[in-house]
């Protein structure tokens, strides 16, 4: 399939004409998808070479062609697995050459099988502890891949509550995991420490490649929704990048507390103002 030139592109300017293929070809990929085009077939659809081609999608669209298909390919897995297609059903009419392509495909961005995915955590085992912080109690909760929540609550009813409807078809245990003890001791010891934390998290391929950011804001630094929004290659969604630090499901380690907004002001907080200033003071002061 060839994809025709524009007849006005010759009068638009040089950013116009690059953004206007970009679009042609993420509409070929959404059209093309299930037969997982290369990134040759891609490029020669629209008149590039793959190597131009590759720097000029991954500069518009912040991600790399083949990611992108990644990501067509899951959201259309999803659809076909809450419509309670088989896994390998799903996986030959999204395109895959087998189920365990679609169990990579799913284990890489969404950090849970196919199989967990359609069952809505219910084959999941979460476990979960409490804990005193310097900021007060905090509710901990793991798989056996990683921490995949942490709050700030003084009421364990509550926290518990929100973990089960976070979680709502999983498996819950009161065990103290080593994963558990290892979140506990970064309040006396080095940050350092923290890259040794696994995450279990499922979201958004936005959602994560936000909080991938907030985790390389150094300890006791600041920075500001724009400076994230431009970091992962979208200047003008700071609005957005807004909404993905408030659904930020592990507080402390994926640190939201450190992002605020240009002006200076602290910005929201999940957990409250003065908890964030707290956090923001004893970091500086460590």
């Amino acid at each position: 399939m060839m994809i025709k030139t524009n007849h006005n592109a010759d009068l638009a300017s040089p950013e116009s004409v690059d953004y206007y293929r970009i679009e042609q070809a993420i509409e070929y990929i959404q059209a093309n998808f299930k037969q997982q085009p290369s990134l040759e077939t891609i490029a020669s659809a629209v008149n590039l070479s793959p190597y131009h081609f590759q720097r000029m999608f991954k500069t518009w669209a912040g991600v790399s062609p083949k990611k992108f298909i990644q990501y067509i390919s899951l959201d259309y897995a999803r659809l076909l697995l809450k419509q309670n297609q088989s896994v390998l059903d799903t996986a030959f009419e999204t395109g895959l050459s087998s189920p365990s392509r679609l169990h990579e495909l799913f284990i890489n961005i969404e950090a849970m099988t196919p199989a967990e995915f359609k069952s809505g955590g219910a084959n999941l085992t979460i476990f979960y502890s409490f804990w005193f912080s310097p900021f007060g109690q905090m509710l901990i909760a793991s798989t056996v891949k990683g921490i995949c929540h942490i709050q700030f609550n003084q009421n364990k009813a509550a926290a518990l509550a929100d973990l089960h409807k976070r979680f709502e078809n999983a498996q819950f245990k009161f065990i103290q995991t080593e994963a558990h003890q290892a979140v506990a001791t970064v309040f006396n010891q080095s940050s350092a420490d923290l890259k040794q934390i696994k995450l279990h998290l499922a979201a958004t391929p936005f959602q994560l490649k936000v909080w991938e950011s907030l985790l390389k804001i150094p300890t006791a630094t600041l920075s500001t929704y724009r400076d994230i929004a431009e970091r992962i290659g979208k200047p003008k969604a700071a609005r957005a990048v807004g909404s993905a630090i408030g659904q930020n499901p592990v507080a402390f380690l994926i640190p939201c507390h450190r992002v605020i907004q240009t002006s200076g002001h602290l910005g929201g907080y999940m957990w409250g103002l003065p908890k964030k200033s707290a956090i923001i003071g004893w970091e500086a002061t460590r």
